[in-house]
């Protein structure tokens, strides 16, 4: 697979990647550094089971989501912290086609994770050295569209370019329509493949929805989290 170099990554892996409240020109920022400000709780739900009900009761479960997500999630020093349990932190804002950069650290060995995009599973992000996890291809690497069907483009990804476990890696996530490419820590991992649909097989995405960082038992830390809206 072919190695990108991209000034942001480039500069990322140089020194250090930036600042919350300095994103790259074009981008804007989702995680200003010191709240969880522009952020709310949500499950692994179906986006149906999330529209359901009357206004009271939506707001009522969305109160009881954010509980949740306070108990779970903090920002320190510029990084978002979660404590490997919880809600799933997901953009109050639904988005459609963009560009994600954000930089993510597993903490513990066979740490697990992922980034929901429009609300579908998902960005896998794992530690490819956890021997529990080789029977499902952890030692692949991060990056991959996991929940799509098995030997279909894109499930694993083409290269493994994680950095060890406690150290930052950097995404780049482009989805336009249901294609999504990522690109981790300079290396291309998936080149336009599908994203399929996990709540409706075989439709098509929805146009917009949530982006979301997945817990999933283990400690994960996100800092960085830059967006371009795609027309």
């Amino acid at each position: 697979m072919r190695r990108i170099v991209v000034g942001f990554v480039a500069a990322c892996v140089a020194s250090g990647p930036l600042q919350a409240e300095s994103p790259p020109p074009g981008f804007v920022s989702l995680f200003n550094g010191t709240d969880l400000s522009g952020w709310r709780g949500r499950p692994h739900i179906d986006p149906r089971l999330e529209a359901a009900g009357s206004e009271s009761e939506r707001a009522t479960r969305q109160r009881m989501w954010n509980a949740d997500l306070a108990e779970h999630w903090t920002a320190k020093d510029g990084v978002i912290v979660n404590d490997g349990r919880g809600v799933f932190l997901s953009t109050s804002r639904d988005y459609g086609d963009f560009e994600l950069l954000v930089d993510w650290k597993l903490v513990d060995p066979c740490g697990d994770s992922g980034i929901y995009l429009r609300g579908n599973p998902q960005v896998q992000i794992w530690d490819p050295a956890c021997e529990r996890d080789f029977k499902h291809g952890c030692q692949k690497g991060s990056g991959g569209l996991w929940n799509n069907p098995n030997d279909s483009p894109g499930r694993f990804p083409a290269v493994k370019a994680d950095k060890p476990i406690g150290e930052w890696n950097t995404s780049r996530i482009t989805m336009q329509g249901d294609r999504v490419t990522v690109e981790l820590n300079g290396d291309v991992v998936v080149e336009d493949c599908p994203l399929a649909n996990y709540f409706e097989k075989g439709r098509p995405l929805p146009e917009r929805g949530p982006i979301q960082i997945q817990t999933h038992g283990g400690r994960m830390h996100v800092r960085n989290v830059f967006i371009r809206e795609l027309p």
